[in-house]
């Protein structure tokens, strides 16, 4: 079954591509939940035109994803968590990465940051997606609160 996605789906694909499913998944999850809609002929040629018209907006678009991307990597990012030794009480997510972003002054949404569970200090790295072209590598260190 060919499908138009009308939303972003993680581990599917993008708003606007044409995705291949299974009838079951497209049927019932997908066009219910308003994430996709058929790829019939016509609805193709609509697509086709509206991806045109929106390239030179989306050139823009990449251009300031890569800005921002540049401001990322220049940050020195330090989250202080309690620990005993080197385990955490508790754990470092990406919700602690942004928050620690957002005290730096960049506002990034905490679910297009991939970071993992982090239990320990250390130095680690997340992956920041701000575009579907723009990924990012984010170098942080976790340390302990004195």
């Amino acid at each position: 079954m060919e499908l138009i996605l009308k939303k972003d789906v993680q581990n599917l694909g993008f708003k606007d591509d044409i995705v291949t499913v299974k009838n079951g998944y497209g049927r019932n999850f997908l066009i219910p939940q308003g994430f996709a809609h058929m790829a019939t002929p016509s609805a193709k040629k609509v697509l086709a035109e509206n991806l045109k018209q929106k390239a030179h907006k989306e050139a823009k678009i990449v251009d300031d994803a890569k800005k921002l991307a540049e401001a990322l990597k220049a940050l020195e990012i330090k989250i202080s968590a309690k620990a005993g030794g080197e385990k955490l009480f508790g754990s470092i997510t990406n919700i602690d990465i942004a928050d620690a972003l957002e005290k730096q002054g960049q506002t990034i949404d905490r679910k297009f940051i991939t970071s993992g569970i982090v239990k320990r200090t250390g130095k680690y790295s997340a992956t920041v997606r701000l575009h579907r072209e723009v990924i990012v590598d984010l170098p942080y260190e976790i340390v302990a609160e004195k």
